[in-house]
């Protein structure tokens, strides 16, 4: 079955027509004439992505590693994240804004932003493919794919999603192997059933965190069939947490 982009466009934050973004400021952080890099390029021909990096680059002059990570080496994992996305512009600025959030200082605008052109991005995905199959949980920041809900629950225990005390949170699995969580009732998941066919990209990698701990990769899903949309941690505590 396809997914018509006119059916399901609404499903794309307002942000994406409407988001209130700062004018060009002095900025990337680099010499534009020097690019090389397919992401590079990209942040230069844009003036939103442009602010973000300069961002970026101030940020990491005041980061301090939480749990005694080696500064340098953390940076140049958020680099590698960014300059793998080549020239695709909702991947670069999801790896932006894990750096920022890695930093500690991300705007609001920058995840605004971000998620805006990630939910287009994945109605894109659903609206060129004519029967989408399940395809294995994305691993890199700005990856899509498609896959169908498992279970919907509260938070805690095996209560339905559906007759669950707002106070009991929410969690879904995935049929990829996936997972989304929160404290709280999650809209976009409240509305969903299990079976529905959900587009997830990853738009956030922990990379501040205690070795070997994963948790805390954050999914942003699409529910095709329930329309509704949601931005997820894996797991209740992200990495160096409870």
């Amino acid at each position: 079955m396809r997914f018509p982009i006119q059916a399901i466009a609404w499903l794309v934050p307002a942000l994406v027509l409407g988001i209130s973004l700062p004018a060009r400021a002095d900025g990337p952080s680099f010499d534009c004439r020097k690019a090389q890099l397919p992401a590079e390029k990209t942040i230069c021909a844009d003036a939103q992505m442009s602010v973000i990096d300069v961002l970026v680059a101030k940020a990491l002059r005041g980061f301090e590693p939480a749990f005694g990570g080696d500064k340098r080496k953390i940076a140049r994992q958020l680099a590698a994240d960014r300059n793998a996305c080549k020239a695709d512009a909702a991947c670069i600025v999801s790896a932006q804004n894990n750096a920022l959030q890695t930093y500690g200082s991300a705007p609001s605008w920058v995840e605004e932003y971000n998620i805006a052109l990630i939910g287009k991005k994945a109605l894109d995905l659903a609206a060129r493919t004519p029967r989408p199959v399940d395809q294995p949980l994305p691993s890199s920041i700005g990856r899509c794919g498609f896959t169908h809900i498992k279970t919907l629950t509260a938070r805690l225990g095996d209560d339905p999603l559906a007759t669950a005390s707002p106070e009991a949170g929410s969690a879904a699995t995935f049929t990829n192997g996936g997972a989304a969580v929160s404290y709280d009732r999650e809209p976009g998941l409240a509305g969903s059933k299990v079976g529905d066919p959900v587009v997830m990209c990853l738009i956030s990698i922990p990379r501040d965190c205690p070795q070997g701990d994963l948790r805390g990769r954050v999914y942003y899903g699409v529910d095709l069939a329930g329309k509704g949309t949601w931005s997820l941690p894996d797991s209740q505590h992200l990495c160096g947490g409870a």
